[in-house]
């Protein structure tokens, strides 16, 4: 039995206060942030969020409730990480959490990757 396709996701926990800035310094990085109230895979998203949001918080009982009120987000790779089939480099991850360190007082994560079924970016259409 083989498994279904998926993608690899760091699951960050982030202050809506830099939700933005994180988003664009993540973007020059090929690093793809997806909301996960909005991610285009869940069918009821605000109960993912919640969902994924308490599992979290309950993990850490209680070293993380200052992030109660944070979004749920999902950090994938773009496609300049990968080459091929081959699994993802070790510098991908190490460039993700480097990244995340910077914003240490607006996230909170585990170190790790989980997956979750493929996160489809639009392409631009060329002539």
């Amino acid at each position: 039995m083989t498994r279904e396709p998926h993608e690899n996701v760091a699951t960050v926990l982030v202050d809506p206060a830099v939700l933005p800035q994180l988003e664009v310094h993540l973007m020059s990085l090929d690093l793809r942030l997806w909301p996960v109230a909005t991610a285009p895979i869940c069918a009821d998203g605000p109960r993912r969020a919640f969902q994924v949001r308490r599992r979290m918080l309950m993990a850490r009982r209680g070293a993380w409730d200052d992030a109660a009120a944070w979004t749920p987000v999902w950090i994938s790779f773009g496609e300049s990480w990968y080459d091929g089939a081959d699994p993802l480099p070790w510098s991908a991850h190490q460039v993700l959490y480097r990244t995340l360190d910077q914003y240490a007082e607006h996230v909170r994560y585990r170190l790790g990757l989980g997956g979750v079924p493929r996160l489809e970016v639009p392409h631009e259409r060329t002539a």
